[in-house]
């Protein structure tokens, strides 16, 4: 032993066997590449720059695009008719008009038509979660004999326009069968069809085939009937693809336009599209009509930034639990 320590010596066969680890340890991570340009070319300073500049341009025109008619329509609800029309890229500096506001949400019966699209929007909801979720449920998990040839069916009716049903609908909503009652200007008459969402049904059945069948089957032994394993193992587990379908049936009935004009004929129920479309250019000012456009379009756009998150998440979930 000499002062420096203790020596330690290492056979020749351990010695081999530490080489390729530390080799490979040592070796240089070999850059991923991500696109049409390569690692070694993104270091250079003219692809950098130029990266850069088209990444902003793009981001400076997806912006533009998509949050321009927004700002111009916010801007153009609080300038004077004949500024909008003389010169609309002017109005940024008109002095504001906060009275049209005013007068688009109580002359233009905007708020009075913005609280039954409320109503629409939350009962078709409700009307399509019930039909769609039961009706997915019944196709995945309880699989009847003719559960094949009925999914065939409702995957058929996507092939079809919707204007094809519009008057056989009409029709029975006019007089309805066994009941022998009338659905006009009733707000059943817009929930009950938006329920029939063939769409829907696909897509939570998707998502209910990829929930693991053994949770299900667990239930069942455990005594659970069909409709407990319903509301506490599917429904629990489908709440993000149940918040998209959610989001996308209040979007859908906020814009519809044709059905509730031809179902509600009484000015007192119709929603604010129908609203919209009715208003009596000669006796409306135009600013007023773009008040009341913007208050129609902000209040889906501020749905959506709210629950963007959720949104996201519940489609990138919707390919399923087992991956």
């Amino acid at each position: 032993m000499s002062a420096a320590g203790p020596s330690i010596v290492i056979a020749p066969a351990e010695l081999s066997a530490i080489e390729p680890v530390v080799g490979r340890r040592r070796r240089p991570r070999e850059a991923k590449e991500r696109g049409a340009i390569s690692a070694a070319d993104r270091k250079r300073p003219i692809v950098m720059v130029s990266m850069w500049i088209i990444q902003v341009a793009m981001f400076v025109g997806l912006l533009v695009a998509g949050l321009g008619p927004i700002a111009w329509s916010a801007r153009a609800s609080v300038s004077s008719s004949q500024d909008i029309i003389s010169d609309p890229m002017g109005i940024w500096t008109a002095p504001p008009r906060w009275g049209n506001i005013e007068q688009a949400w109580n002359g233009a019966l905007i708020g009075s038509s913005l609280g039954n699209t409320v109503i629409v929007a939350l009962g078709s909801t409700v009307t399509t979660l019930f039909v769609s979720a039961t009706a997915a449920y019944l196709l995945s998990v309880l699989r009847p004999r003719w559960s094949a040839l009925l999914s065939g069916a409702i995957l058929a009716t996507l092939f079809l326009p919707g204007v094809i049903s519009l008057v056989p609908l009409y029709l029975t909503i006019l007089h309805m069968p066994v009941l022998n009652v009338s659905l006009l200007n009733t707000f059943w008459g817009v929930w009950l069809p938006a329920g029939a969402s063939a769409f829907n049904v696909i897509v939570l059945k998707r998502f209910f085939d990829s929930i693991p069948r053994e949770l299900i089957e667990a239930a069942r032994i455990d005594g659970a009937s069909a409709m407990r394993v319903f509301t506490t193992v599917v429904i629990p587990l489908s709440r993000p693809i149940l918040g998209v379908v959610t989001l996308l049936t209040i979007i859908a009935s906020w814009k519809d336009y044709l059905w509730p004009m031809l179902v509600l004929a009484a000015p007192s129920l119709q929603p604010v599209s129908v609203t919209l479309a009715n208003l009596p250019n000669g006796s409306m000012p135009f600013a007023v009509q773009m008040a009341a456009v913007f208050l129609t379009i902000i209040i889906p756009v501020a749905l959506f930034v709210v629950f963007q998150r959720q949104f996201l998440r519940g489609v990138s979930s919707a390919g399923g639990l087992k991956g």
